[in-house]
């Protein structure tokens, strides 16, 4: 059957790494250290997949800027003691490859800051399979589509044959926002509730059933 979709871009935490928990929990802690509102799991969790500088602002709208190195700091500290609970949904470490070795173009697009994504990278043993990625740092963090239009414009994919695969709905606004078609994971951070609302091709509810769908229609 032939490629429906030449480019392949995928969000990172909470669709590609169990990191959802290890995240919310660890800017949980961050708030608390530093005498903030705590927010809830719910709130924590929602703000995943945006920029740091962009999740503070939902999670602290009253904190002014100057205050955010501070909190950053906790936060980076608490999720690096983390590290050893982060590992890759079951089935990511074969598809991945699978995906690149049958002539896909495989990206991501994501929240974290390119530290974090490379040290991501270099630990998965995935660096290789993937032909760009794009940071919140680097550029808009999403919902604006300036990711999906970088990776787009420098492996020269058009809109039309291009899919962006994510768990929240921060990772379906940017793809409307960029014209192109999404798939949505309910695995991650935000409910069906919230992705179903933005109209993704289709839903599912693990990896696995991520893979075969790719399989058979992208």
């Amino acid at each position: 059957m032939p490629k429906r979709f030449d480019l392949l871009v995928f969000d990172w935490d909470g669709t590609l790494m169990d990191s959802t928990a290890v995240i919310a929990g660890s800017m949980r802690d961050a708030c608390a250290d530093l005498g903030l509102p705590v927010p809830g799991e719910s709130e924590a969790r929602h703000i995943i997949g945006l920029g740091l500088t962009q999740a503070i602002a939902c999670l602290q709208p009253q904190l002014p800027q100057e205050h955010y190195p501070p909190l950053i700091a906790r936060y980076r500290q608490h999720f690096l003691s983390r590290d050893q609970d982060l590992v890759l949904f079951d089935g990511v470490a074969q598809t991945i490859p699978r995906l690149h070795n049958a002539g896909h173009w495989v990206a991501v697009a994501t929240g974290k800051n390119r530290n974090g994504l490379d040290r991501a990278l270099d630990q998965s043993g995935l660096r290789d399979y993937f032909h760009a990625t794009r940071c919140a740092e680097e550029c808009f963090s999403k919902p604006h589509p300036a990711m999906l239009h970088e990776l787009m414009d420098v492996l020269d994919v058009p809109p039309e044959r291009t899919l962006m695969i994510g768990d929240t709905s921060h990772d379906l606004m940017m793809a409307r926002n960029a014209g192109v078609a999404s798939v949505a994971v309910s695995y991650g951070a935000h409910s069906e509730e919230e992705l179903h609302e933005y109209r993704p091709l289709h839903l599912v509810h693990t990896f696995a059933e991520l893979a075969d769908w790719l399989d058979r229609h992208a």
